[in-house]
């Protein structure tokens, strides 16, 4: 079993910036991509960014240019830093993490429990 467990969503008013993180723990052999999507109530979840395990990124045409994920492997921690936030990206935030788990060598989704942001004056 593998848990995530995320950090740092708040209010922040527009054009500032938040920094979520996301811890995964458990047993793990390896972690490949990890992902950040978000939801806002009556929408569908939708894909913010991602980064590989060699380090590749790649956003939502809608925020390219102000968030940034990155990741700290040895700590086994994504992080997504959010500037220049707008209303529109109120939202709750989700981690995604594709895992190698140690038991089994097979490998597995999980997610973490999600983190509201809320961008408002």
């Amino acid at each position: 079993q593998v848990q995530l467990v995320e950090s740092g969503g708040g209010l922040v008013q527009p054009g500032g910036s938040l920094r979520l993180s996301c811890v995964a723990s458990g047993m793990i052999f390896s972690i490949n991509a990890m992902r950040w999507y978000r939801q806002d109530p009556g929408k569908e979840r939708e894909l913010v960014g991602y980064i590989d395990s060699l380090g590749s990124s790649d956003y939502l045409d809608s925020v390219k240019g102000r968030f940034t994920v990155s990741r700290d492997s040895a700590k086994n921690t994504v992080y997504l830093q959010m500037n220049s936030l707008k209303p529109e990206d109120t939202a709750v935030y989700y981690c995604n993490v594709e895992v190698m788990d140690s038991s089994d060598y097979r490998t597995y989704n999980y997610w973490g429990q999600g983190t509201q942001v809320t961008v408002s004056s």
